[in-house]
Protein backbone atom coordinates (compact mmCIF):
# COMPACT_ATOMS: atom_id res chain seq x y z
CA UNK A 1 0.00 0.00 0.00
CA UNK A 2 3.15 2.30 1.21
CA UNK A 3 4.57 1.55 -1.81
CA UNK A 4 1.74 1.84 -4.73
CA UNK A 5 1.45 5.24 -2.78
CA UNK A 6 4.90 6.23 -3.43
CA UNK A 7 5.05 5.30 -6.89
CA UNK A 8 1.63 7.27 -7.41
CA UNK A 9 3.36 10.24 -5.52
CA UNK A 10 6.31 10.33 -7.80
CA UNK A 11 4.58 9.78 -11.09
CA UNK A 12 2.07 12.60 -10.10
CA UNK A 13 5.67 14.29 -9.46
CA UNK A 14 7.02 13.80 -12.34
CA UNK A 15 3.97 14.52 -14.28
CA UNK A 16 4.07 18.23 -12.79
CA UNK A 17 7.97 18.63 -13.40
CA UNK A 18 7.50 17.49 -17.12
CA UNK A 19 4.35 19.27 -18.37
CA UNK A 20 5.84 22.80 -17.90
CA UNK A 21 8.73 21.80 -19.97
CA UNK A 22 6.99 20.28 -22.56
CA UNK A 23 4.40 23.63 -23.02
CA UNK A 24 7.76 25.54 -22.73
CA UNK A 25 9.18 23.84 -25.57
CA UNK A 26 6.26 23.93 -27.52
CA UNK A 27 5.75 27.74 -27.04
CA UNK A 28 9.45 28.01 -28.04
CA UNK A 29 8.68 26.03 -31.05
CA UNK A 30 5.95 27.99 -32.06
CA UNK A 31 7.12 31.44 -31.05
CA UNK A 32 10.48 30.61 -33.91
CA UNK A 33 8.03 29.34 -36.28
CA UNK A 34 6.21 32.38 -36.50
CA UNK A 35 9.52 33.98 -36.36
CA UNK A 36 10.76 32.41 -39.36
CA UNK A 37 7.41 32.69 -41.41
CA UNK A 38 7.72 36.63 -40.64
CA UNK A 39 11.27 36.43 -41.63
CA UNK A 40 10.59 35.10 -45.10
CA UNK A 41 7.50 37.31 -45.63
CA UNK A 42 10.44 40.05 -45.20
CA UNK A 43 12.74 38.60 -47.30
CA UNK A 44 10.90 36.85 -50.25
CA UNK A 45 10.14 40.36 -51.89
CA UNK A 46 13.76 41.40 -51.61
CA UNK A 47 15.26 38.08 -52.84
CA UNK A 48 12.62 38.36 -55.55
CA UNK A 49 13.97 41.90 -57.05
CA UNK A 50 17.18 40.42 -56.97
CA UNK A 51 16.48 37.49 -59.02
CA UNK A 52 14.72 39.69 -61.71
CA UNK A 53 17.37 42.06 -61.49
CA UNK A 54 19.23 39.34 -63.30
CA UNK A 55 16.61 37.98 -65.90
CA UNK A 56 16.23 38.86 -69.60
CA UNK A 57 12.64 40.70 -70.74
CA UNK A 58 11.60 37.28 -71.83
CA UNK A 59 12.34 35.34 -69.01
CA UNK A 60 10.38 38.06 -66.75
CA UNK A 61 7.69 37.36 -68.04
CA UNK A 62 7.93 34.24 -68.44
CA UNK A 63 5.23 31.57 -66.84
CA UNK A 64 5.34 29.82 -64.27
CA UNK A 65 7.76 32.20 -63.15
CA UNK A 66 11.43 30.79 -61.95
CA UNK A 67 13.62 31.54 -59.10
CA UNK A 68 16.86 30.89 -60.63
CA UNK A 69 17.66 32.73 -63.95
CA UNK A 70 18.49 30.40 -66.34
CA UNK A 71 21.12 33.04 -68.34
CA UNK A 72 21.69 35.62 -65.57
CA UNK A 73 21.86 39.15 -67.12
CA UNK A 74 24.74 40.62 -65.35
CA UNK A 75 25.27 43.43 -67.63
CA UNK A 76 21.49 44.71 -66.86
CA UNK A 77 23.25 46.62 -63.93
CA UNK A 78 26.00 48.03 -66.18
CA UNK A 79 23.42 49.27 -68.42
CA UNK A 80 21.07 50.72 -66.11
CA UNK A 81 24.24 52.71 -64.78
CA UNK A 82 24.59 54.08 -68.23
CA UNK A 83 21.26 54.64 -68.94
CA UNK A 84 20.64 56.90 -66.93
CA UNK A 85 23.36 59.11 -64.14
CA UNK A 86 22.55 57.28 -61.60
CA UNK A 87 26.50 58.22 -60.91
CA UNK A 88 25.29 61.84 -59.72
CA UNK A 89 22.13 60.61 -58.20
CA UNK A 90 24.37 57.79 -55.46
CA UNK A 91 26.56 61.58 -55.11
CA UNK A 92 23.98 63.33 -54.18
CA UNK A 93 22.48 60.97 -51.72
CA UNK A 94 25.39 60.30 -50.10
CA UNK A 95 26.06 64.30 -49.80
CA UNK A 96 22.86 64.66 -48.05
CA UNK A 97 22.21 61.46 -46.26
CA UNK A 98 25.98 61.98 -44.65
CA UNK A 99 25.49 65.39 -44.22
CA UNK A 100 22.51 65.43 -42.29
CA UNK A 101 23.22 62.19 -40.30
CA UNK A 102 26.50 64.53 -39.24
CA UNK A 103 24.61 67.42 -38.51
CA UNK A 104 21.49 65.57 -36.26
CA UNK A 105 23.56 63.42 -34.24
CA UNK A 106 25.64 67.29 -33.20
CA UNK A 107 22.31 68.92 -32.70
CA UNK A 108 20.44 66.37 -31.22
CA UNK A 109 23.72 65.48 -28.76
CA UNK A 110 24.05 68.86 -27.44
CA UNK A 111 20.81 69.70 -26.90
CA UNK A 112 20.23 66.49 -25.11
CA UNK A 113 22.85 67.24 -23.03
CA UNK A 114 21.33 70.43 -22.05
CA UNK A 115 17.99 68.68 -21.61
CA UNK A 116 19.67 65.66 -19.35
CA UNK A 117 22.68 67.46 -17.61
CA UNK A 118 22.23 70.90 -16.64
CA UNK A 119 19.59 72.88 -14.52
CA UNK A 120 18.21 75.83 -15.94
CA UNK A 121 14.59 77.73 -15.74
CA UNK A 122 11.58 76.23 -17.57
CA UNK A 123 13.68 73.39 -18.71
CA UNK A 124 11.11 70.58 -18.75
CA UNK A 125 8.48 72.66 -20.03
CA UNK A 126 10.67 73.47 -23.01
CA UNK A 127 11.57 70.53 -23.52
CA UNK A 128 7.73 69.36 -23.80
CA UNK A 129 6.90 72.02 -26.17
CA UNK A 130 9.79 70.51 -28.33
CA UNK A 131 8.87 66.82 -27.97
CA UNK A 132 5.09 68.06 -28.95
CA UNK A 133 6.26 68.97 -32.27
CA UNK A 134 6.61 65.54 -33.18
CA UNK A 135 3.06 65.28 -32.73
CA UNK A 136 2.73 67.69 -36.27
CA UNK A 137 3.41 65.45 -39.22
CA UNK A 138 5.63 66.60 -42.26
CA UNK A 139 2.64 67.17 -44.80
CA UNK A 140 1.48 70.21 -42.99
CA UNK A 141 4.87 71.85 -42.85
CA UNK A 142 5.71 71.21 -46.11
CA UNK A 143 4.32 74.39 -48.18
CA UNK A 144 5.73 76.71 -45.07
CA UNK A 145 9.16 75.06 -45.78
CA UNK A 146 8.91 75.06 -49.76
CA UNK A 147 8.21 78.92 -49.00
CA UNK A 148 11.12 79.61 -47.12
CA UNK A 149 13.62 77.86 -48.82
CA UNK A 150 12.19 79.63 -51.88
CA UNK A 151 12.56 82.83 -50.68
CA UNK A 152 16.15 81.83 -49.58
CA UNK A 153 16.82 80.76 -53.01
CA UNK A 154 18.06 77.55 -52.09
CA UNK A 155 15.91 75.05 -54.56
CA UNK A 156 17.89 73.18 -56.51
CA UNK A 157 20.54 73.73 -53.92
CA UNK A 158 22.30 70.99 -51.24
CA UNK A 159 21.16 73.24 -48.40
CA UNK A 160 17.03 72.75 -49.14
CA UNK A 161 17.47 69.10 -49.00
CA UNK A 162 20.08 68.89 -45.61
CA UNK A 163 19.53 72.30 -43.57
CA UNK A 164 15.84 71.67 -42.99
CA UNK A 165 16.59 67.70 -41.24
CA UNK A 166 19.50 68.99 -38.94
CA UNK A 167 17.48 68.59 -35.84
CA UNK A 168 15.38 66.05 -35.13
CA UNK A 169 13.24 66.07 -31.97
CA UNK A 170 12.79 62.27 -31.31
CA UNK A 171 16.84 62.09 -31.59
CA UNK A 172 16.78 64.48 -28.64
CA UNK A 173 14.40 62.27 -26.97
CA UNK A 174 16.07 59.13 -27.57
CA UNK A 175 19.66 60.67 -26.50
CA UNK A 176 18.47 62.09 -23.66
CA UNK A 177 16.90 59.22 -21.78
CA UNK A 178 20.43 57.47 -22.43
CA UNK A 179 22.32 60.09 -20.71
CA UNK A 180 20.22 60.14 -18.06
CA UNK A 181 21.11 56.90 -17.43
CA UNK A 182 24.78 57.57 -16.31
CA UNK A 183 24.76 58.07 -12.87
CA UNK A 184 25.56 61.93 -11.79
CA UNK A 185 28.60 60.57 -9.53
CA UNK A 186 30.09 59.95 -12.15
CA UNK A 187 29.79 63.65 -13.54
CA UNK A 188 30.79 65.06 -10.05
CA UNK A 189 33.94 63.03 -9.76
CA UNK A 190 34.86 63.90 -12.98
CA UNK A 191 34.47 68.01 -12.29
CA UNK A 192 35.79 67.05 -8.82
CA UNK A 193 39.18 65.67 -11.54
CA UNK A 194 39.04 68.88 -13.57
CA UNK A 195 36.50 67.70 -16.02
CA UNK A 196 34.66 70.35 -17.47
CA UNK A 197 30.92 70.04 -19.41
CA UNK A 198 32.61 69.69 -22.99
CA UNK A 199 35.63 67.08 -21.57
CA UNK A 200 33.15 65.12 -20.09
CA UNK A 201 30.63 64.91 -22.90
CA UNK A 202 33.03 63.97 -25.22
CA UNK A 203 35.09 62.16 -23.44
CA UNK A 204 32.97 60.11 -21.06
CA UNK A 205 29.27 60.46 -22.15
CA UNK A 206 29.08 59.73 -25.87
CA UNK A 207 31.43 56.79 -25.63
CA UNK A 208 28.97 55.07 -22.61
CA UNK A 209 26.07 55.84 -25.10
CA UNK A 210 27.35 54.73 -28.03
CA UNK A 211 24.80 52.06 -29.16
CA UNK A 212 21.84 54.84 -29.04
CA UNK A 213 24.21 57.19 -31.20
CA UNK A 214 24.67 54.55 -33.63
CA UNK A 215 20.85 53.52 -33.81
CA UNK A 216 19.99 57.19 -34.13
CA UNK A 217 22.69 57.54 -36.83
CA UNK A 218 21.13 54.38 -38.84
CA UNK A 219 17.55 56.72 -38.40
CA UNK A 220 18.56 59.48 -39.72
CA UNK A 221 20.94 57.71 -43.01
CA UNK A 222 17.80 55.59 -43.62
CA UNK A 223 15.09 58.09 -43.44
CA UNK A 224 17.38 60.53 -45.87
CA UNK A 225 18.40 58.09 -47.94
CA UNK A 226 14.79 56.76 -48.77
CA UNK A 227 13.34 60.23 -48.85
CA UNK A 228 11.43 60.90 -51.83
CA UNK A 229 8.71 63.58 -51.30
CA UNK A 230 10.67 66.44 -50.07
CA UNK A 231 13.30 66.44 -52.69
CA UNK A 232 10.92 66.02 -55.51
CA UNK A 233 9.57 69.59 -54.14
CA UNK A 234 12.31 70.73 -53.93
CA UNK A 235 14.58 69.82 -57.13
CA UNK A 236 13.83 69.93 -60.86
CA UNK A 237 17.38 69.86 -62.25
CA UNK A 238 18.52 66.63 -63.46
CA UNK A 239 21.92 67.07 -61.34
CA UNK A 240 20.03 67.87 -58.10
CA UNK A 241 18.13 64.86 -58.09
CA UNK A 242 18.74 61.79 -55.18
CA UNK A 243 18.05 58.46 -55.76
CA UNK A 244 15.00 57.94 -55.29
CA UNK A 245 13.67 60.95 -57.47
CA UNK A 246 16.40 59.60 -59.83
CA UNK A 247 14.50 56.05 -59.66
CA UNK A 248 11.24 57.78 -60.13
CA UNK A 249 12.42 59.34 -63.41
CA UNK A 250 14.29 56.36 -64.90
CA UNK A 251 10.62 54.63 -64.06
CA UNK A 252 8.60 56.71 -65.98
CA UNK A 253 11.42 56.28 -68.68
CA UNK A 254 12.81 53.22 -70.07
CA UNK A 255 12.84 51.84 -67.15
CA UNK A 256 9.05 51.59 -66.72
CA UNK A 257 9.38 48.70 -69.86
CA UNK A 258 12.40 46.95 -68.69
CA UNK A 259 11.71 45.22 -65.67
CA UNK A 260 15.35 43.73 -65.28
CA UNK A 261 16.75 46.97 -65.54
CA UNK A 262 14.00 48.55 -62.92
CA UNK A 263 15.10 45.68 -60.17
CA UNK A 264 18.66 46.14 -61.04
CA UNK A 265 18.28 49.91 -60.09
CA UNK A 266 16.14 49.25 -56.75
CA UNK A 267 19.47 46.92 -56.03
CA UNK A 268 21.84 49.05 -56.15
CA UNK A 269 19.62 51.75 -54.17
CA UNK A 270 18.53 49.14 -51.31
CA UNK A 271 22.81 47.71 -51.43
CA UNK A 272 24.13 50.95 -49.31
CA UNK A 273 21.34 50.94 -46.51
CA UNK A 274 21.96 47.17 -45.94
CA UNK A 275 25.49 47.69 -45.30
CA UNK A 276 25.13 50.35 -43.35
CA UNK A 277 22.90 48.55 -41.12
CA UNK A 278 25.06 45.27 -40.87
CA UNK A 279 27.79 47.91 -39.83
CA UNK A 280 25.80 49.09 -36.52
CA UNK A 281 23.93 46.26 -36.45
CA UNK A 282 25.29 45.20 -33.01
CA UNK A 283 25.52 48.30 -31.23
CA UNK A 284 21.75 48.98 -32.76
CA UNK A 285 20.62 45.61 -30.82
CA UNK A 286 22.38 46.98 -27.83
CA UNK A 287 21.00 49.93 -27.33
CA UNK A 288 17.07 48.53 -28.45
CA UNK A 289 17.60 45.95 -25.70
CA UNK A 290 18.96 48.03 -22.86
CA UNK A 291 18.20 51.46 -22.96
CA UNK A 292 15.63 52.79 -20.20
CA UNK A 293 13.14 55.52 -20.81
CA UNK A 294 13.10 57.50 -17.78
CA UNK A 295 9.89 59.12 -17.22
CA UNK A 296 10.07 62.69 -18.80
Amino acid sequence: MNDASARTSRFSKSGKMNWPRFQKLALDLLWYVVVILLALAVMVPFIWMIVTSLKGQTEVFAYPPTWIPQQPQWENYLDVWQEAPFGRYFLNSTIVAVSVTIGQLTACVLAAFAFARMNFKGKNTMFLLFLSTTMISSQVTLVPSYLIMRSLNWIDHYQALIVPFLANAFGVFMIRQSFRTVPRELEEAAILDGCGRFRFLVQILLPLCKPILASQALFAFMGNWNSYLWPLIVTNRDDMRTLQIGLRYFVSGEGGTQWGLYMAAAVLISVPVILIYFLVQKTFVESMASTGLKDI
